[in-house]
């Protein structure tokens, strides 16, 4: 019984699959409705002149971003300039799309076998086809260093003409001139204005190692410079870290913190007096209950106390950090008053520093025995 199941789900899976390709096989219009199509598309385009403003489109300049850091993000065009040096043809697809027919693009791929076999079924001569496009050609890139052809590289004047006045006022007045009119005073070199060869596509990859010059040197270094006077600066001001400035307790301040909490639970607790009376150890527990309150309140009148001191005064006064203290004054109550007051006040590293310094020279100072 099994296999007879099994032999019946494989027949119905096959003759499905056969059916499914059937129908997918199957075009979805016929070659004469096609035509017919075609024919309403060709009138659409004569009526709206489309040859003339595909014509248009010929040596229309394309691309072009590179240099907009805009652009060059949100833009899919090249970055380099081209131009459309051919009209589109009459059945390209985005001819097609453009006049609302982009649906016959799937038939025509389908049915007569691609654009080229639409200009035999309508009786038209196909436009030639485009040969291999040429080869491109590229300008080596050659790094001038004694400024035969790059003359951006060296244009001071030379030793001669420093001493002619002429010469020397001209070079001024040109100066003189680019700088009123916004213009760069030094000119690019040849490797600053080189195209990267076969670079029609955006650059996703790493950035290349830029071309360090002795200006891009200097300026680099200044800018490092900078930088590390300003990180220098802020640390300067932070304060010297302090062992003291953790919310590590010490073991004083641990047993502290125990005996409180241990002795607040036993005074104020429900079943302490139910506990006294079970061992029998006092007559009247709860009397003996209300005795324990009167230390258990002030030890934590204290710690709470304690917390606010540190918090508001001492902690302030010694630049320590007033939360750290004031969780500490709660856990250790006095004993944390007490190690807050033999601490001194928290210096900063610049103030280190300084004090570093005068030690030593105070050491170089004393005269050797």
């Amino acid at each position: 019984m099994k296999n007879q199941i099994l032999v019946l789900w494989l027949l119905l899976t096959q003759a499905a699959i056969s059916v499914t390709g059937d129908t997918n096989s199957k075009p979805t219009i016929t070659e004469e409705e096609l035509k017919q199509k075609l024919t309403e598309y060709l009138a659409k385009r004569k009526e709206e002149n489309a040859d003339q403003a595909a014509e248009a489109i010929k040596g229309t300049i394309v691309g072009g971003t590179r240099g907009n850091a805009i652009l060059d993000f949100v833009s899919g065009a090249p970055v380099k300039e081209r131009i459309i040096e051919r009209a589109p043809d009459i059945f390209d697809y985005d001819e097609l799309s453009k006049y609302g027919y982009s649906n016959l693009a799937t038939p025509i791929m389908g049915l007569v076998g691609g654009r080229r076999s639409v200009y035999e079924l309508m009786g038209m001569e196909a436009p030639p086809l485009l040969g291999p496009p040429p080869k491109k050609k590229f300008e080596k890139l050659k790094f001038d260093r004694t400024g035969e052809d790059d003359k951006a590289r060296y244009t001071g004047l030379k030793m001669g003409q420093v001493l002619d006045d002429n010469i020397m006022g001209e070079a001024l007045a040109l100066a003189n001139k680019k700088a009123k009119q916004g213009d760069e005073m030094r000119p690019k070199l040849m490797e600053e204005t080189y195209v990267q060869p076969f670079a029609d596509k955006r650059n996703v990859g790493p950035q290349q190692t830029p071309d360090w010059t002795a200006e891009k040197l200097d300026e680099f270094a200044i800018q490092q410079g900078k930088s590390q006077a300003w990180v220098r600066r802020s640390r300067l001001g932070e304060f010297v870290k302090d062992p003291s400035e953790t919310l590590n307790l010490s073991w004083e301040d641990r047993l502290y913190t125990l005996s409180t909490a241990s002795l607040v639970a036993f005074a104020f607790g429900r079943a302490t007096p139910k506990f006294l009376d079970m061992i029998g150890t006092v007559d009247n527990a709860d009397g003996f209950t209300d005795i324990l309150k009167i230390p258990a309140l002030a030890l934590a009148f204290a710690s709470l106390g304690s917390s606010i001191f540190c918090a508001a005064r001492l902690a302030p006064e010694r630049n320590r950090n007033s939360f750290t203290w004031a969780i500490k004054g709660l856990c250790g109550g006095p004993l944390a008053i007490q190690q807050l007051r033999e601490l001194d006040p928290l210096i900063t590293r610049g103030e280190e520093e300084a004090a570093t310094a005068y030690a030593r020279q105070q050491t170089k100072a004393q005269p050797l025995d």
